[in-house]
């Protein structure tokens, strides 16, 4: 086909479309059209294209598939997807319904948008965890059940809504609480010194794999001397109500012994290093035999057993619910700068050593984790899934 030939072959296409048919809906439609230009793959071979009208039912039947689901703005599409099936008669053709487009907020859905984050280098590819993609669900750990879930709480409807990302949160935490392994992690290590229990001593304590699965077993944790706890479980001077360590007080490791805080030391800048405890070795496996009560359990990791990871904490990509919202501005100027926070020198429990990307695991009173895809051996590399209870518009971002 040449240039001169463009308008007649046109013409001619256009006459054998009968538009008396009461589907077409009062619509002169344009099936193909031609372009004089190197295509990136068949170079200067072809210039005839489908139009997406035709090309859409064609390929739909083609490929098998029963039920085209799209976004309304495609219902008036859907005359002519029907007509060009019904005039072609290929079997079993395929049938497009329309449903109003899922939007969840805090974050974009939007190709046209989602590119721009990439290629801008706001987001660390389509699979960025941050990500409402496939690809980034599946590297920040949301397990697929839960994700079909999601979508079967919220059904589908004609009607324009906005889910909330928290209904999503919900379904991961609650299938991760069912299949999850525990394990034991501290984000921000404090050196802990048990200046009773003897040095060079270690001992195995046995720990369930699953509160409430116990037919998952139960693993080994090494207990020493030395141990770490998170920063956070100690205060030198107490808030009321605070029932974890400080001086005087007693606690209970997870699954090991009752502990006593008896010291702490500070560096030149006052910052406190080191704790100082003591141990009731007749509390073995975390219970008295006189009965006495303790209102903290801490969890912990050995500091001659342990394993160094980079924890990446990651929260919603956007700080307003509807970042495509112009009169909010450029959705760019709503991105939340805290959204992703790097941990480095976390310590995770020793038998962890041989974890593999996207294994999934709940660090106890922490959240639930992912090994990130790049992870090796070397170099663990752990994303937060999602937090145990959600701490969102409650002052904790």
């Amino acid at each position: 086909m040449t240039k001169g030939k463009y308008a007649a072959g046109e013409k001619v296409l256009r006459a054998k479309i009968d538009m008396s048919s009461p589907n077409m809906n009062m619509r002169d439609p344009v099936i193909y059209r031609i372009l004089f230009a190197t295509h990136h793959r068949t170079g200067d071979k072809w210039c005839v294209y489908p139009m997406y009208d035709f090309a859409h039912p064609l390929s739909d039947t083609k490929e098998g598939v029963t039920h085209s689901l799209c976004s309304l703005e495609f219902e008036n599409h859907r005359p002519l997807y029907d007509w060009f099936l019904k005039e072609l008669e290929l079997p079993n053709p395929s049938r497009q319904i329309e449903f109003a487009r899922m939007n969840l907020n805090y974050t974009l859905t939007s190709k046209r948008k989602c590119l721009r984050l990439v290629t801008e280098g706001k987001v660390d590819g389509w699979d960025d965890p941050r990500m409402a993609t496939i690809s980034g669900m599946r590297r920040r750990g949301y397990p697929a059940k839960a994700i079909r879930e999601f979508c079967e709480r919220i059904g589908v409807s004609k009607a324009y809504s906005t889910i909330d990302y928290s209904l999503l949160e919900a379904c991961v935490r609650d299938e991760l609480n069912e299949t999850a392994p525990r394990a034991m992690a501290v984000l921000r290590p404090l050196k802990v010194i048990i200046d009773n229990y003897p040095e060079g001593k270690t001992e195995q304590i046995e720990v369930e794999i699953h509160p409430n699965h116990p037919e998952m077993g139960t693993r080994k944790v090494t207990f020493g001397r030395e141990l770490y706890i998170e920063k956070e479980d100690f205060m030198e001077v107490p808030v009321k109500k605070y029932f974890r360590m400080f001086p005087g007080n007693e606690v209970r490791l997870k699954s090991a012994y009752y502990l006593t805080c008896v010291s702490c030391d500070k560096d030149e800048n006052g910052e406190v290093v080191c704790v100082h405890c003591t141990y009731d070795k007749d509390t073995y496996g975390g219970q008295s035999p006189d009965g006495r009560k303790v209102r903290g359990t801490l969890h912990w990791v050995s500091a001659a057993d342990c394993v160094p990871a980079q924890v990446r904490l990651y929260d919603r990509l956007f700080k307003v619910e509807n970042p495509s919202d112009e009169s909010q501005g450029d959705f760019e100027n709503n991105l939340n700068e805290d959204s992703l926070q790097i941990l480095d020198g976390c310590l995770l429990e020793g038998g962890l050593r041989d974890i593999k990307p996207l294994d999934n695991f709940q660090f106890m009173r922490q959240g639930y984790y992912c090994v990130d895809k790049n992870s090796t051996p070397d170099n663990l590399i752990i994303n937060r899934t999602v937090q145990l209870n959600s701490s969102w518009g409650k002052g904790k971002k």
